[in-house]
Protein backbone atom coordinates (compact mmCIF):
# COMPACT_ATOMS: atom_id res chain seq x y z
CA UNK A 1 0.00 0.00 0.00
CA UNK A 2 1.46 3.20 -1.08
CA UNK A 3 2.10 5.81 1.69
CA UNK A 4 1.37 8.69 2.23
CA UNK A 5 4.91 9.97 2.38
CA UNK A 6 5.69 8.47 -1.05
CA UNK A 7 3.20 9.80 -2.55
CA UNK A 8 3.94 13.31 -1.59
CA UNK A 9 7.40 12.54 -3.14
CA UNK A 10 6.01 11.52 -6.31
CA UNK A 11 4.22 15.10 -6.93
CA UNK A 12 6.99 16.83 -5.83
CA UNK A 13 8.96 15.00 -8.33
CA UNK A 14 6.31 15.35 -11.58
CA UNK A 15 3.83 18.10 -10.85
CA UNK A 16 5.16 21.50 -10.58
CA UNK A 17 2.40 23.64 -10.14
CA UNK A 18 1.79 21.16 -6.47
CA UNK A 19 5.39 21.58 -5.49
CA UNK A 20 5.78 25.09 -5.92
CA UNK A 21 2.46 25.39 -3.77
CA UNK A 22 3.54 22.87 -1.20
CA UNK A 23 7.15 23.07 -0.74
CA UNK A 24 7.62 25.92 0.99
CA UNK A 25 5.61 24.58 4.20
CA UNK A 26 6.86 21.14 4.26
CA UNK A 27 10.01 20.37 6.30
CA UNK A 28 12.11 17.50 5.84
CA UNK A 29 11.64 16.37 9.60
CA UNK A 30 7.97 15.51 8.95
CA UNK A 31 9.45 12.58 6.96
CA UNK A 32 9.84 10.21 10.18
CA UNK A 33 11.78 7.66 7.19
CA UNK A 34 15.17 9.14 6.73
CA UNK A 35 15.63 7.67 3.05
CA UNK A 36 12.74 9.63 2.25
CA UNK A 37 14.35 12.63 4.23
CA UNK A 38 17.17 12.30 1.62
CA UNK A 39 15.13 12.12 -1.22
CA UNK A 40 13.11 14.80 0.05
CA UNK A 41 16.08 17.50 0.64
CA UNK A 42 17.44 16.75 -3.18
CA UNK A 43 14.34 17.40 -4.78
CA UNK A 44 13.51 20.88 -2.76
CA UNK A 45 17.18 21.61 -3.38
CA UNK A 46 17.10 20.95 -6.94
CA UNK A 47 13.99 23.12 -7.42
CA UNK A 48 15.46 25.89 -5.53
CA UNK A 49 18.87 26.23 -7.14
CA UNK A 50 18.04 25.45 -10.76
CA UNK A 51 14.08 26.27 -10.13
CA UNK A 52 12.74 23.46 -11.99
CA UNK A 53 11.84 19.85 -11.42
CA UNK A 54 14.76 16.98 -11.06
CA UNK A 55 13.84 13.91 -13.10
CA UNK A 56 14.96 10.71 -11.28
CA UNK A 57 18.38 10.43 -12.91
CA UNK A 58 19.31 13.67 -11.28
CA UNK A 59 18.67 12.45 -8.14
CA UNK A 60 20.26 9.11 -8.48
CA UNK A 61 23.44 11.23 -9.19
CA UNK A 62 23.04 14.19 -6.69
CA UNK A 63 22.66 11.22 -3.99
CA UNK A 64 25.64 9.34 -5.34
CA UNK A 65 27.83 12.24 -4.61
CA UNK A 66 26.21 13.12 -0.92
CA UNK A 67 29.19 12.07 1.41
CA UNK A 68 26.69 11.04 4.50
CA UNK A 69 25.52 8.01 3.62
CA UNK A 70 27.16 4.91 3.29
CA UNK A 71 26.85 1.90 0.59
CA UNK A 72 23.81 0.60 2.54
CA UNK A 73 22.06 3.76 3.16
CA UNK A 74 22.61 4.46 -0.33
CA UNK A 75 20.50 1.76 -1.82
CA UNK A 76 17.72 2.16 0.35
CA UNK A 77 17.16 5.78 -1.09
CA UNK A 78 17.65 4.75 -4.24
CA UNK A 79 15.11 2.25 -3.90
CA UNK A 80 12.69 5.23 -2.57
CA UNK A 81 13.56 7.05 -5.82
CA UNK A 82 12.51 4.11 -7.97
CA UNK A 83 9.04 4.19 -6.50
CA UNK A 84 8.23 7.63 -7.61
CA UNK A 85 6.60 6.71 -10.82
CA UNK A 86 4.35 9.80 -12.48
CA UNK A 87 1.30 9.34 -11.46
CA UNK A 88 -2.18 11.71 -11.61
CA UNK A 89 -4.30 12.69 -8.33
CA UNK A 90 -6.68 15.04 -8.08
CA UNK A 91 -4.93 18.49 -7.27
CA UNK A 92 -7.15 20.34 -4.67
CA UNK A 93 -6.98 17.08 -2.85
CA UNK A 94 -3.87 16.45 -3.32
CA UNK A 95 -2.93 19.58 -1.42
CA UNK A 96 -5.41 19.34 1.45
CA UNK A 97 -4.49 15.84 2.35
CA UNK A 98 -0.66 17.27 2.30
CA UNK A 99 -1.69 20.24 4.41
CA UNK A 100 -3.29 17.63 6.83
CA UNK A 101 -0.32 15.43 6.50
CA UNK A 102 2.22 18.47 7.42
CA UNK A 103 -0.65 19.54 10.43
CA UNK A 104 -0.25 15.88 12.20
CA UNK A 105 3.59 16.30 11.47
CA UNK A 106 3.99 18.82 13.04
CA UNK A 107 2.10 18.20 16.13
CA UNK A 108 3.30 14.92 16.91
CA UNK A 109 7.12 16.64 17.04
CA UNK A 110 6.42 19.25 18.89
CA UNK A 111 4.66 16.89 21.46
CA UNK A 112 8.00 14.86 21.42
CA UNK A 113 9.53 18.38 21.93
CA UNK A 114 7.44 18.85 24.82
CA UNK A 115 8.08 16.06 26.54
CA UNK A 116 11.83 16.91 26.14
CA UNK A 117 11.81 19.61 27.58
CA UNK A 118 9.45 18.95 30.37
CA UNK A 119 11.49 16.31 31.23
CA UNK A 120 14.34 18.98 32.04
CA UNK A 121 16.79 17.69 28.74
CA UNK A 122 16.56 20.93 27.01
CA UNK A 123 19.67 23.46 28.81
CA UNK A 124 18.41 26.06 26.67
CA UNK A 125 14.84 26.38 27.07
CA UNK A 126 12.29 25.52 29.94
CA UNK A 127 8.94 24.62 30.27
CA UNK A 128 7.54 28.23 29.95
CA UNK A 129 8.49 27.54 26.15
CA UNK A 130 6.01 24.36 25.57
CA UNK A 131 2.79 26.80 25.08
CA UNK A 132 4.36 28.28 22.37
CA UNK A 133 6.19 25.71 20.45
CA UNK A 134 2.35 24.19 20.29
CA UNK A 135 0.65 26.91 19.43
CA UNK A 136 2.71 27.31 16.43
CA UNK A 137 2.29 23.31 16.08
CA UNK A 138 -1.05 23.73 15.92
CA UNK A 139 -1.06 27.04 13.17
CA UNK A 140 0.08 25.21 10.45
CA UNK A 141 -1.37 25.81 7.63
CA UNK A 142 -1.01 26.49 3.84
CA UNK A 143 -0.77 30.45 3.17
CA UNK A 144 0.26 30.77 -0.86
CA UNK A 145 -0.77 34.78 -0.57
CA UNK A 146 2.70 36.23 -1.36
CA UNK A 147 1.62 39.70 -1.73
CA UNK A 148 -1.32 41.49 -3.81
CA UNK A 149 -0.84 42.31 -7.25
CA UNK A 150 -2.14 45.86 -7.87
CA UNK A 151 -3.45 45.19 -11.99
CA UNK A 152 -4.48 41.63 -11.16
CA UNK A 153 -6.38 41.93 -7.69
CA UNK A 154 -8.22 45.05 -8.46
CA UNK A 155 -11.90 43.14 -7.70
CA UNK A 156 -10.24 42.34 -4.30
CA UNK A 157 -8.94 45.91 -3.61
CA UNK A 158 -12.38 47.46 -4.34
CA UNK A 159 -14.23 45.31 -2.25
CA UNK A 160 -11.20 45.93 0.82
CA UNK A 161 -12.28 49.56 0.35
CA UNK A 162 -16.04 49.05 0.62
CA UNK A 163 -16.38 46.59 3.37
CA UNK A 164 -16.71 47.35 6.98
CA UNK A 165 -13.72 47.52 8.75
CA UNK A 166 -13.53 45.52 12.48
CA UNK A 167 -13.02 48.11 14.77
CA UNK A 168 -13.04 48.58 18.45
CA UNK A 169 -15.90 51.61 18.70
CA UNK A 170 -15.56 54.10 21.61
CA UNK A 171 -18.57 55.19 23.86
CA UNK A 172 -17.12 58.76 23.31
CA UNK A 173 -18.37 60.28 19.96
CA UNK A 174 -15.46 62.92 19.52
CA UNK A 175 -13.02 59.43 19.54
CA UNK A 176 -15.15 57.56 17.44
CA UNK A 177 -15.45 60.96 14.98
CA UNK A 178 -11.33 61.04 14.64
CA UNK A 179 -10.50 57.31 14.28
CA UNK A 180 -13.44 56.73 11.69
CA UNK A 181 -15.78 54.53 14.09
CA UNK A 182 -13.22 53.24 16.56
CA UNK A 183 -9.57 51.28 16.86
CA UNK A 184 -8.87 49.06 14.37
CA UNK A 185 -6.94 45.59 14.39
CA UNK A 186 -3.26 45.43 14.15
CA UNK A 187 -2.95 49.25 15.85
CA UNK A 188 -0.79 50.92 18.18
CA UNK A 189 -2.61 53.76 19.94
CA UNK A 190 -1.12 56.29 22.71
CA UNK A 191 -2.47 59.09 25.36
CA UNK A 192 0.20 60.85 26.31
CA UNK A 193 -0.72 63.07 29.23
CA UNK A 194 1.75 64.03 32.50
CA UNK A 195 1.79 62.26 35.51
CA UNK A 196 -2.33 62.75 37.58
CA UNK A 197 -3.58 63.92 34.58
CA UNK A 198 -5.63 60.60 33.83
CA UNK A 199 -3.69 58.16 31.33
CA UNK A 200 -4.70 55.15 33.52
CA UNK A 201 -8.19 56.10 33.82
CA UNK A 202 -8.40 56.83 30.10
CA UNK A 203 -7.43 53.40 29.37
CA UNK A 204 -10.13 51.58 32.36
CA UNK A 205 -12.47 53.92 31.06
CA UNK A 206 -11.88 52.66 27.51
CA UNK A 207 -11.36 48.48 28.39
CA UNK A 208 -14.65 48.89 30.82
CA UNK A 209 -16.65 50.40 27.62
CA UNK A 210 -15.02 47.82 25.48
CA UNK A 211 -16.40 45.46 27.94
CA UNK A 212 -19.88 46.60 28.14
CA UNK A 213 -19.78 46.02 24.14
CA UNK A 214 -19.32 41.98 24.56
CA UNK A 215 -15.16 42.59 23.64
CA UNK A 216 -12.88 40.27 25.28
CA UNK A 217 -10.44 42.77 27.07
CA UNK A 218 -6.64 42.08 28.49
CA UNK A 219 -5.31 44.52 30.68
CA UNK A 220 -1.57 44.40 31.30
CA UNK A 221 -0.17 46.28 33.97
CA UNK A 222 2.99 47.24 34.75
CA UNK A 223 2.32 50.29 37.27
CA UNK A 224 -0.66 49.00 39.46
CA UNK A 225 -1.39 46.01 40.84
CA UNK A 226 -3.83 43.93 39.07
CA UNK A 227 -6.51 44.57 42.34
CA UNK A 228 -5.97 48.35 42.35
CA UNK A 229 -7.02 48.29 38.56
CA UNK A 230 -9.74 46.13 38.87
CA UNK A 231 -11.09 48.84 41.77
CA UNK A 232 -11.25 51.75 38.79
CA UNK A 233 -12.96 49.46 36.52
CA UNK A 234 -15.30 48.65 39.50
CA UNK A 235 -16.36 52.50 39.99
CA UNK A 236 -16.70 53.01 36.43
CA UNK A 237 -19.17 49.96 35.26
CA UNK A 238 -20.97 49.71 38.97
CA UNK A 239 -21.59 53.42 39.24
CA UNK A 240 -19.76 54.03 42.85
CA UNK A 241 -17.52 56.62 43.80
CA UNK A 242 -13.94 54.31 44.15
CA UNK A 243 -13.87 55.51 47.62
CA UNK A 244 -16.87 53.94 48.70
CA UNK A 245 -15.93 50.51 46.60
CA UNK A 246 -14.35 49.23 49.86
CA UNK A 247 -17.40 49.74 51.94
CA UNK A 248 -19.97 48.26 49.95
CA UNK A 249 -21.59 44.96 51.74
CA UNK A 250 -20.59 41.93 49.69
CA UNK A 251 -24.20 41.25 49.08
CA UNK A 252 -24.44 44.31 47.22
CA UNK A 253 -21.45 44.19 45.62
CA UNK A 254 -21.96 40.55 44.45
CA UNK A 255 -25.64 42.06 42.90
CA UNK A 256 -24.28 44.66 40.84
CA UNK A 257 -21.10 41.92 39.50
CA UNK A 258 -24.07 39.82 38.62
CA UNK A 259 -26.11 42.23 36.96
CA UNK A 260 -22.83 43.47 35.09
CA UNK A 261 -22.10 39.62 34.39
CA UNK A 262 -25.85 39.68 32.49
CA UNK A 263 -25.35 42.51 30.19
CA UNK A 264 -22.10 41.04 28.37
CA UNK A 265 -20.88 38.98 26.72
CA UNK A 266 -17.50 39.63 26.99
CA UNK A 267 -14.23 39.09 29.61
CA UNK A 268 -11.31 41.05 31.03
CA UNK A 269 -8.37 39.51 32.26
CA UNK A 270 -6.16 41.66 34.35
CA UNK A 271 -2.51 41.21 34.70
CA UNK A 272 0.32 42.51 36.66
CA UNK A 273 3.46 42.28 36.09
CA UNK A 274 6.65 43.80 38.31
CA UNK A 275 7.88 47.27 36.43
CA UNK A 276 10.37 47.05 33.59
CA UNK A 277 10.50 43.27 33.61
CA UNK A 278 7.99 41.84 31.15
CA UNK A 279 8.45 42.61 27.18
CA UNK A 280 6.43 41.87 24.44
CA UNK A 281 7.76 37.87 24.22
CA UNK A 282 6.19 37.90 28.08
CA UNK A 283 2.65 39.60 26.59
CA UNK A 284 3.10 36.80 23.90
CA UNK A 285 3.30 33.64 25.92
CA UNK A 286 1.10 35.64 28.28
CA UNK A 287 -1.87 35.11 24.73
CA UNK A 288 -0.77 31.75 24.01
CA UNK A 289 -1.11 30.88 28.00
CA UNK A 290 -4.37 32.39 28.14
CA UNK A 291 -5.79 30.85 24.88
CA UNK A 292 -5.13 27.05 25.36
CA UNK A 293 -6.14 27.84 29.42
CA UNK A 294 -9.14 29.94 28.96
CA UNK A 295 -9.75 29.59 25.52
CA UNK A 296 -9.68 33.67 26.00
CA UNK A 297 -8.84 35.41 23.24
CA UNK A 298 -8.51 39.34 23.47
CA UNK A 299 -10.45 41.37 21.03
CA UNK A 300 -8.11 44.74 22.65
CA UNK A 301 -5.21 44.90 24.56
CA UNK A 302 -4.16 47.55 27.03
CA UNK A 303 -0.87 48.25 28.20
CA UNK A 304 -0.25 50.42 31.56
CA UNK A 305 2.11 51.62 30.08
CA UNK A 306 4.63 51.22 27.08
CA UNK A 307 7.72 53.43 28.90
CA UNK A 308 8.17 51.22 31.91
CA UNK A 309 7.68 47.84 29.20
CA UNK A 310 11.39 46.23 29.08
CA UNK A 311 12.62 45.42 25.37
CA UNK A 312 13.15 41.41 23.98
CA UNK A 313 15.47 43.61 21.52
CA UNK A 314 17.92 45.20 24.03
CA UNK A 315 17.95 42.89 27.59
CA UNK A 316 19.36 45.09 30.90
CA UNK A 317 18.84 48.31 28.89
CA UNK A 318 22.72 48.89 29.34
CA UNK A 319 24.13 50.04 26.61
CA UNK A 320 21.28 51.30 24.49
CA UNK A 321 20.07 54.93 24.38
CA UNK A 322 16.81 55.86 25.63
CA UNK A 323 15.23 56.74 21.94
CA UNK A 324 16.23 53.19 20.13
CA UNK A 325 15.27 51.81 23.47
CA UNK A 326 11.58 53.21 23.71
CA UNK A 327 11.44 53.10 19.98
CA UNK A 328 12.36 49.29 20.18
CA UNK A 329 9.81 49.04 22.69
CA UNK A 330 6.83 50.50 20.05
CA UNK A 331 7.76 48.86 17.56
CA UNK A 332 7.77 45.52 19.56
CA UNK A 333 3.66 46.22 20.66
CA UNK A 334 3.03 47.29 17.36
CA UNK A 335 4.62 44.09 15.67
CA UNK A 336 2.45 41.61 18.83
CA UNK A 337 -0.70 43.82 17.92
CA UNK A 338 -0.20 42.75 13.97
CA UNK A 339 0.33 39.24 15.36
CA UNK A 340 -2.55 39.28 17.65
CA UNK A 341 -4.77 41.45 15.01
CA UNK A 342 -5.84 43.37 17.62
CA UNK A 343 -5.25 47.31 18.64
CA UNK A 344 -3.52 47.53 21.46
CA UNK A 345 -3.76 50.58 23.85
CA UNK A 346 -1.08 52.26 25.53
CA UNK A 347 0.10 55.25 27.02
CA UNK A 348 3.36 57.74 27.69
CA UNK A 349 4.49 60.42 30.18
CA UNK A 350 5.17 64.44 28.89
CA UNK A 351 8.03 65.54 29.22
CA UNK A 352 9.37 68.27 32.25
CA UNK A 353 8.06 70.89 29.70
CA UNK A 354 5.33 69.67 28.73
CA UNK A 355 3.88 68.46 32.26
CA UNK A 356 2.00 71.43 32.77
CA UNK A 357 1.40 72.57 29.32
CA UNK A 358 -2.03 73.92 27.45
CA UNK A 359 -1.02 72.88 24.22
CA UNK A 360 1.09 69.49 24.15
CA UNK A 361 3.11 68.92 21.47
CA UNK A 362 4.82 66.04 19.58
CA UNK A 363 7.93 66.95 20.81
CA UNK A 364 7.17 66.61 24.20
CA UNK A 365 6.61 62.78 24.21
CA UNK A 366 9.39 61.97 26.99
CA UNK A 367 12.94 59.91 26.46
CA UNK A 368 12.04 58.91 22.84
CA UNK A 369 10.46 60.79 19.48
CA UNK A 370 10.88 57.11 18.30
CA UNK A 371 7.34 56.43 19.79
CA UNK A 372 5.25 59.06 17.59
CA UNK A 373 7.09 57.43 15.04
CA UNK A 374 6.10 53.96 15.18
CA UNK A 375 2.30 54.75 16.96
CA UNK A 376 -0.75 54.75 14.32
CA UNK A 377 -2.26 56.96 16.86
CA UNK A 378 -1.37 59.34 19.43
CA UNK A 379 -3.12 61.98 21.08
CA UNK A 380 -2.45 64.18 24.16
CA UNK A 381 -4.38 64.21 27.57
CA UNK A 382 -4.56 68.05 29.01
CA UNK A 383 -5.37 69.24 32.07
CA UNK A 384 -5.78 72.63 33.97
CA UNK A 385 -7.26 74.35 37.05
CA UNK A 386 -10.25 75.59 34.75
CA UNK A 387 -11.12 72.38 33.06
CA UNK A 388 -10.75 71.17 36.49
CA UNK A 389 -13.34 72.69 37.37
CA UNK A 390 -15.28 72.76 34.44
CA UNK A 391 -15.27 68.86 35.11
CA UNK A 392 -13.55 68.28 31.68
CA UNK A 393 -10.20 67.19 30.17
CA UNK A 394 -8.79 68.76 26.81
CA UNK A 395 -7.83 65.85 23.92
CA UNK A 396 -5.71 66.65 21.22
CA UNK A 397 -4.06 65.00 18.46
CA UNK A 398 -0.75 64.59 17.73
CA UNK A 399 -1.13 61.49 15.25
CA UNK A 400 -3.74 60.20 13.27
CA UNK A 401 -3.04 57.47 10.64
CA UNK A 402 -7.08 57.00 10.50
CA UNK A 403 -8.41 59.86 9.88
CA UNK A 404 -7.11 63.92 8.92
CA UNK A 405 -5.87 65.02 12.34
CA UNK A 406 -6.30 69.12 11.17
CA UNK A 407 -10.22 68.01 11.89
CA UNK A 408 -11.41 67.93 15.48
CA UNK A 409 -7.85 68.43 16.33
CA UNK A 410 -8.87 69.47 20.21
CA UNK A 411 -12.05 68.54 21.74
CA UNK A 412 -13.19 68.24 25.16
CA UNK A 413 -14.48 65.14 27.12
CA UNK A 414 -15.89 65.48 30.72
CA UNK A 415 -14.92 63.82 33.39
CA UNK A 416 -15.51 62.01 36.60
CA UNK A 417 -12.40 60.91 38.59
CA UNK A 418 -14.85 59.94 41.40
CA UNK A 419 -15.85 57.11 39.19
CA UNK A 420 -13.42 56.78 37.36
CA UNK A 421 -15.67 57.75 33.91
CA UNK A 422 -15.33 59.96 30.87
CA UNK A 423 -18.62 61.21 29.06
CA UNK A 424 -19.37 63.30 26.08
CA UNK A 425 -19.81 66.89 26.58
CA UNK A 426 -22.25 69.17 25.33
CA UNK A 427 -21.70 70.57 21.88
CA UNK A 428 -21.48 73.97 23.58
CA UNK A 429 -18.33 73.08 24.78
CA UNK A 430 -16.71 72.17 21.79
CA UNK A 431 -17.69 75.46 20.37
CA UNK A 432 -15.52 77.35 23.04
CA UNK A 433 -12.53 74.93 21.82
CA UNK A 434 -9.99 76.71 18.80
CA UNK A 435 -10.09 74.15 16.67
CA UNK A 436 -6.94 74.72 14.75
CA UNK A 437 -7.86 73.18 11.18
CA UNK A 438 -6.64 73.95 8.09
CA UNK A 439 -9.37 75.80 6.74
CA UNK A 440 -8.91 78.28 9.38
CA UNK A 441 -5.17 78.34 9.71
CA UNK A 442 -5.45 79.49 5.36
CA UNK A 443 -7.70 81.49 6.59
CA UNK A 444 -6.04 83.42 9.27
CA UNK A 445 -2.39 83.41 7.20
CA UNK A 446 -4.34 84.91 4.14
CA UNK A 447 -6.27 87.94 6.88
CA UNK A 448 -2.63 88.31 8.48
CA UNK A 449 -1.29 88.59 4.94
CA UNK A 450 -3.97 91.13 4.57
CA UNK A 451 -3.06 93.06 7.71
CA UNK A 452 0.27 92.98 6.81
CA UNK A 453 -0.22 95.47 3.58
CA UNK A 454 -3.06 97.78 4.74
CA UNK A 455 -1.05 100.66 4.02
CA UNK A 456 0.41 100.04 0.77
CA UNK A 457 -1.55 100.89 -2.87
CA UNK A 458 -1.39 98.64 -5.55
Amino acid sequence: METIEILILKNLLHSEEYGRKVLPFIKKDYFENTSQKIVFEEISKFLTQYNKLASKEILCIEIENRSDINESSFKDVICVVDQLEETTSELSWLIDTTEKWCRDRAIYLALMESIYIADGNDKERNRDAIPSILSEALGVSFDNHVGHDYLNDYEERYEAYNRKEDKIEFDLEYFNKITKGGLPNKTLNIALAGTGVGKSLFMCHVAASALLNGKNVLYITLEMAEEKIAERIDANLLNVPIQDISGLPKVMFENKVTKLAEKTQGSLIIKEYPTASAHSGHFRALLNELALKKSFRPDIIFIDYLNICASSRYRGNLSVNSYSYIKAIAEELRGLAVEANVPIVSATQTTRSGYGSSDVELTDTSESFGLPATADLMFALISSEELENLGQIMVKQLKNRYNDPTMNKRFVVGIDRAKMRLYDCEQSAQDNILDSGKDEEYNNEEHNAKKSFEGFKF
